[in-house]
């Protein structure tokens, strides 16, 4: 593929000129960083009710996975087959309510909410998130897509960073209720933002098929074409499979660090600043080549796989937040650079189901990652030291098998 654009755009500028990008952009960050107050809450609730137990640490992370994966393949057709800016303001809006919901979680007999409410909360998301990545070449130009990208991206760390430690700090001084509360207020006003979004819609082939058609249609359209299928593994060897560092996040925060929930918001928010970093370094340092693109995701996988090993190996949270922080970069660049040359490569007609995809096969993975951490800190007796280790070992496999074979991982 030789798409590319010798001239990008600057993030002020694609928020300044471009109005309904900057409207969506306000929108997803007010929910995302309602996301991590969210997180942060119920993580801490949910140690605190179980006396620290990974498992039940990992079945409220199983529960946000296993439902992004059962609803994407519907959510994807929904995407491609009815407009995709109502369909970000209903979610919105139902998530609003849904999130109120884990107020009533106030004892251990109670923690059964957390799992149902997280599963049905995830449900709903996941008819958000192909809507929203297909939006974005359908309101940019192509010169602004990376940028888009790169900010969206960039955005999601941000909030990660704030949420986090804003999230910790709330949850350690306040209690719970607060950050939960926020939570039902950012949806509705990123609901408020989205609304006012003009979101063009495309007349889609598909139009006089039923929705198990639709879904078939864009299946044989990604088996057929290898480069799309290449794209659509990294985040699920990246995001996907080490799924399972969040839980040692957690712990090395309450148990090994002993920094409570303060500890925890530290080594997010070191997380989140190291994915804001990331994408907006590698955009000036690599370009916007798809062909440069495609040979910074392998170092990238290296980088990443190094950085989570060193990870736990530190002896302190300061050198914890460190690692984590220069390995979120480079993971962050493998999210940027695949979702750009999915959007890139990808017709308008298939986008909502590529993405619901690319969303379905990196939960599937990362449930498993999920499901092998929590097994193996519960009944396997492996520290987070060694899980961590083994995590970033099999991302530095993973990288050096694409840069191994670069030519196999070129698109069209």
């Amino acid at each position: 593929m030789a798409l590319f654009v010798t001239e990008s755009a600057g993030y002020w500028a694609l928020l300044r000129d471009n109005p309904r990008f900057r409207r969506l952009w306000l929108g997803l960050a007010a929910s995302m960083i309602g996301d991590w107050f969210r997180t942060m809450a119920l993580y801490h609730l949910v140690l605190k009710l179980t006396g620290a137990s990974g498992l039940a640490l990992g079945g409220v992370m199983i529960a946000q996975t296993v439902s992004l994966f059962v609803l994407s393949p519907v959510a994807g057709v929904a995407a491609d087959r009815f407009n995709r800016k109502w369909i970000m303001v209903g979610t919105d809006l139902v998530r609003a309510v849904l999130a109120l919901g884990f107020l009533f979680i106030t004892s251990a007999e109670r923690l059964w909410l957390a799992y149902v409410l997280t599963a049905v909360l995830m449900s709903v998301s996941a008819f958000f998130h192909p809507a929203y990545a297909a939006t974005i070449p359908n309101i940019t130009t192509r010169r602004e897509l990376v940028a888009a990208n790169a900010l969206g991206s960039a955005s999601w760390a941000a909030m990660l960073a704030i949420g986090t430690a804003l999230g910790g700090i709330v949850t350690a001084w306040l209690g719970t209720t607060e950050a939960f509360l926020l939570d039902a207020a950012s949806y509705v006003v990123s609901a408020a933002c989205i609304m006012r979004v003009a979101v063009p819609s495309a007349a889609s082939p598909d139009a006089g098929h039923t929705g198990w058609q639709t879904f078939r249609r864009g299946l044989r359209y990604m088996t057929a074409r290898p480069y799309v299928l290449r794209l659509l593994s990294v985040k699920a060897c990246s995001v996907g499979l080490t799924g399972g560092m969040v839980i040692l996040i957690a712990l090395f925060a309450e148990n090994i660090f002993a920094a409570g929930p303060t500890g925890m918001g530290t080594l997010f928010m070191a997380r989140g600043l190291g994915a804001l970093l990331g994408p907006l370094l590698a955009r000036r340092l690599v370009g916007e080549e798809p062909q440069t693109m495609v040979g910074a995701i392998g170092a990238a996988f290296v980088m990443t796989g190094g950085f989570y090993m060193l990870f736990g190996a530190t002896p302190t949270l300061a050198w914890a937040a460190l690692a984590l922080f220069m390995g979120t970069m480079a993971s962050n660049v493998l999210w940027v650079f695949s979702s750009t040359l999915l959007q890139i490569s990808v017709p308008d007609t298939y986008r909502g189901r590529v993405f619901a995809a690319d969303f379905m096969l990196f939960t599937v993975i990362m449930t498993l990652s999920i499901l092998a951490t929590a097994w193996g800190l519960d009944y396997a007796a492996l520290t987070p030291r060694i899980l961590a280790v083994i995590s970033g070992s099999l991302l530095v496999l993973t990288g050096l098998f694409w840069l191994a074979r670069p030519q196999q991982h070129v698109t069209e």
